[in-house]
């Protein structure tokens, strides 16, 4: 893997990845707001808020938060990203909101969604963008 940097310690990672998504669950929650506001529809609203968001995440974890590997094209990554990680935190968020939002709410619902899918995005980025695993 030819990175052109030096690695950063995993503990660096991990503390760019938390402010990234950070500023990724705002912008999700944002986009999610105006959308369930304009439509009122909270399946719908997710998938656009959730689109944005992870062109986000994408972009700012591998310019700032990973090694990216620079042998790997870019869509390559992206699509790795958006298949394995994205798409796994998409239907986790989902599936929080279908099973919750009727006993505590649509926003608590799409809160715990978030929390959950946070957990595997970290492993996910960092296998898509790095090629590599926690461990390596």
């Amino acid at each position: 893997m030819n990175t052109g940097r030096p690695n950063r310690s995993l503990g660096g990672k991990l503390g760019r990845f938390a402010i990234v998504g950070i500023a990724n669950t705002a912008i999700d929650l944002a986009v999610f707001s105006v959308v369930l506001k304009l439509i009122g529809m909270p399946l719908f609203s997710n998938l656009i808020a959730w689109s944005v968001a992870v062109v986000f995440s994408f972009a700012a974890n591998s310019l700032w938060s990973f090694d990216r590997d620079r042998e790997k094209r870019v869509a390559h990554s992206f699509f790795q990203f958006v298949s394995f990680g994205a798409l796994i935190s998409f239907g986790v968020s989902n599936f929080s909101i279908v099973l919750l939002q009727g006993p505590i709410g649509v926003w608590p619902a799409k809160l715990i969604g978030v929390v959950i899918a946070a957990a595997l995005n970290f492993a996910a980025a960092k296998w898509s963008i790095e090629g590599r695993l926690l461990g390596q």
